[in-house]
């Protein structure tokens, strides 16, 4: 049974067991800016991930000077490059190696498809809608799906933003080859940090069937989206159309709902506008100079890879400076350009955000309950491998699990973001979602301390641990299954003791075992509600 919150709990003040409810007109005043640099980065995966990327991108971007090709090559490789470290999420390093070995076959045609039609306007359009369309609904296959998909699409997109033709085709050939080679090599070879931790499942979409599925609606969506933005990008810029058209594109990346899909426009706008005033007070006065281009590249890269998974607005102000860094490059940067950016990413954005409201759209409370019962299952599924791990089993690895948990929370503040957003007029309805967040991302919090004191070899078991954890467990399964089980009010936890006659290796665990009970009790007043109430009405 799925999840329902009543709407009446956001139409009120905030539910009882909420106690740093009082915080949340503070938090969010800064709530960006810690998203961003005091946001829980797990093993330092960002970090890494971030990290890595940038030396991926390098060595592919130096294989290509080295094999002679001109800057449209390297630009072509490094893109290629990043495209391959960032899209791809298998859940096992032996699918990433398939998914990553397949990019070229998805890419290459694309890529000569684009050039072969790029003096035949009305082909090439509506090819990359097709492209476009395709690549959304490949989203059905999971991950791999989904990462083939945005390599098809870029690779168009490439190919209209460095005007490639025919001619330039082999060296194109050779830079996306040599460039997914070398992202390979430092992934798989130099740096493969997932063979010492397995990277957590990337949550998969809602299923269904026919219409009823969610990518073949996002599908439909984003081909009529990316329709719009054609045209209308056309008349706004011949030469700079695909700039709407990709806004489009990446709009519909990662969301579900219509709601998510409205938040995540505004967010590329706003990060946009921010990318584009930081370009004019670094990248205009750069000019391409070789060296400092090059640098600020390179931050750019970090940036991107780093605040992706934290902050949409944060990541497109990375990826706009790349983009003008580019452009910088190629010697055509220019204030008049930068306005022209702006433009035909407020038409993608409008694209997408008529698309979504107006074709086969998809409610957000169709998508909320679903993302928020996954995120207490995994809480469930935590704690059971740190019970495990707590009691001697050598094969329990709670720290996966906390990844798993990372993403899920990630997709629940995605699905509720159009209730929080500041620009939300319900003050009442956004201090009520922001709780359940708050209380989700406290569960979050206490299983990070256990999975951390599990991790430590001088931890011990005992019974209360055990029955802690009983308790742990029975009140995700109350919370979740519904039913009976929803009709009775939780057992109170049991405080943890103020102090403790002796010291215990299991002290530790108790108190955020503890802490995790009171989290899921309060969190049993916003999400038990009657059937046919749910958390959002959008």
């Amino acid at each position: 049974m799925a999840l329902r919150i009543p709407r009446r709990l956001f139409h009120a003040g905030a539910p009882t067991g909420a106690r740093s409810c009082p915080q949340l007109s503070h938090r969010g005043r800064y709530a960006v800016l810690k998203r961003v640099f005091v946001a829980p980065d797990p093993g330092r995966a960002r970090l890494r991930f971030a990290a890595r990327a940038v030396l991926g991108i390098g060595l592919a971007v130096v294989v290509c000077g080295l094999a002679g090709h001109s800057l449209t090559g390297a630009v072509t490789g490094g893109l290629a490059a990043l495209l391959a470290l960032f899209t791809v999420a298998d859940t096992t390093v032996r699918g990433q190696a398939v998914t990553t070995a397949l990019l070229p076959a998805v890419g290459l045609p694309v890529l000569t498809a684009a050039a072969l039609l790029h003096d035949v306007p009305v082909a090439r359009d509506l090819t990359f809608l097709a492209v476009t369309g395709a690549g959304v609904y490949a989203r059905r296959w999971g991950p791999r799906g989904h990462s083939l998909g945005v390599f098809a699409f870029m690779m168009f997109f490439v190919a209209q933003f460095l005007h490639a033709t025919t001619a330039q085709l082999p060296e194109l050939y050779a830079a996306l080859t040599l460039s997914v080679l070398s992202a390979a090599a430092v992934r798989f070879g130099a740096w493969c940090y997932e063979r010492r931790t397995p990277p957590a499942a990337v949550p998969a979409p809602p299923g269904g069937t026919g219409l009823a599925r969610v990518t073949t609606r996002q599908a439909v969506q984003a081909t009529a989206g990316a329709g719009f933005a054609l045209v209308v990008g056309q008349l706004v810029s011949g030469q700079r159309w695909y700039w709407a058209v990709g806004a489009t594109w990446w709009i519909f990346v990662n969301t579900t709902s219509r709601g998510e899909t409205l938040v995540r426009g505004f967010r590329r706008v706003l990060g946009t506008v921010i990318g584009i005033g930081l370009g004019v007070v670094v990248a205009v006065p750069v000019a391409g100079a070789p060296v400092p281009t090059a640098v600020l590249v390179a931050v750019s890269v970090f940036g991107i890879f780093y605040t992706a998974a934290v902050s949409y607005t944060w990541m497109m102000l990375w990826v706009t400076l790349l983009a003008e860094l580019l452009y910088g490059l190629l010697g055509v940067l220019t204030p008049g350009l930068l306005a022209l950016r702006l433009a035909e990413t407020g038409v993608g954005a409008l694209g997408a955000a008529l698309a979504v409201l107006f074709v086969l759209p998809v409610t957000t409370h169709a998508i909320t309950d679903a993302w928020i019962q996954r995120a207490l299952r995994c809480v469930h599924a935590c704690t059971a491998e740190a019970a495990a791990r707590l009691a001697g089993h050598p094969t329990a690895d709670p720290a996966r699990r906390v990844a798993e948990l990372e993403q899920l929370l990630g997709r629940v503040r995605l699905a509720v973001a159009p209730l929080v957003h500041p620009l939300n007029p319900v003050r009442a309805r956004k201090a009520r979602a922001r709780s359940v967040l708050n209380l989700l991302d406290t569960c979050a919090r206490e299983i990070r301390g256990l999975v951390a004191v599990a991790a430590d070899p001088e931890a011990s078991h005992d019974a209360r641990l055990a029955a802690a954890c009983r308790r742990v467990e029975a009140a995700v399964e109350a919370l979740t299954d519904g039913g009976a089980a929803a009709a009775e009010p939780l057992a109170a936890p049991v405080p943890a003791p103020r102090t403790a006659p002796e010291p215990s290796p299991a002290h530790g665990p108790l108190a955020h075992l503890h802490g995790l009970e009171r989290a899921l009790a309060d969190l049993a007043h916003p999400l038990r509600a009657p059937a046919g109430s749910s958390l959002v009405d959008a």
